[in-house]
């Protein structure tokens, strides 16, 4: 859920002195109006966690699969999206569009990421004790193990890191004098997590195919 380059600071100011965090950016450059948590998007939301907990309630082979196979289809289109395609374009537009991009992008994966980790992994353990490939007697269970690893770290790094970072950008943005240390500093982890976050999507289609296979 990556979409900063390292460079990216808040236009006017230089980073490294004080004097350039207190002026922030100048009265050229406008920052457009946006919310850090969209209102309208909530209810979505709620409809979409509403069908997981009726699927998992159901404990029926079809809706969860669909919830499974759906939420984390774009998961991975997702992270693989925002981390090789837009963050790279990202990096080459001007700090103005930048900022446009961001404020528009951004809020929207402040509500979505988290709905869609939560659904993918609620209702694939609901899938695995009902298929039964949770438990230790099934054959390939050293995969299904792995599987949890990945996406376990997976989710640690999209909702413990990428996810508050998202949030605090966003946040400083809102200020009427942001500060560009802290902006650059975010960015920055966004960019370590994003190369972790690929190689672990890669993992898991690799996994995944495998007990597909068998």
């Amino acid at each position: 859920m990556v979409a900063f380059v390292s460079d990216a600071t808040i236009p006017g100011a230089t980073v490294g002195t004080s004097a350039d965090v207190a002026h922030g950016p100048p009265a050229g450059i406008e920052r457009p109006e946006f919310d850090v948590v969209p209102r309208l998007a909530l209810p979505f939301i709620g409809l979409v966690l509403a069908a997981v907990v009726t699927a998992i309630a159901v404990n029926r082979f079809w809706p969860l699969e669909f919830m499974h196979v759906a939420f984390g289809a774009a998961w991975t289109i997702i992270d693989l999206f925002l981390g090789f395609v837009i963050g790279p374009i990202m990096g080459r537009l001007s700090i103005p569009a930048r900022i446009e991009l961001n404020t528009r992008l951004m809020p929207k994966m402040v509500v979505i990421m988290p709905t869609v980790v939560a659904a993918t992994l609620a209702a694939g353990w609901q899938l695995g004790s009902l298929l039964g490939t949770v438990n230790p007697d099934y054959a390939n269970h050293s995969w299904v193990v792995a599987s949890y690893i990945v996406v376990g770290v997976m989710a640690v790094i999209a909702l413990g890191l990428l996810e508050p970072a998202n949030i605090a950008v966003l946040i400083e943005l809102k200020k009427p004098r942001p500060n560009p240390v802290v902006i650059e500093r975010l960015m920055k982890r966004f960019i370590y997590s994003a190369g972790i976050l690929g190689l672990m999507q890669v993992a898991t289609l690799v996994i995944m195919t495998k007990l597909r296979t068998g």
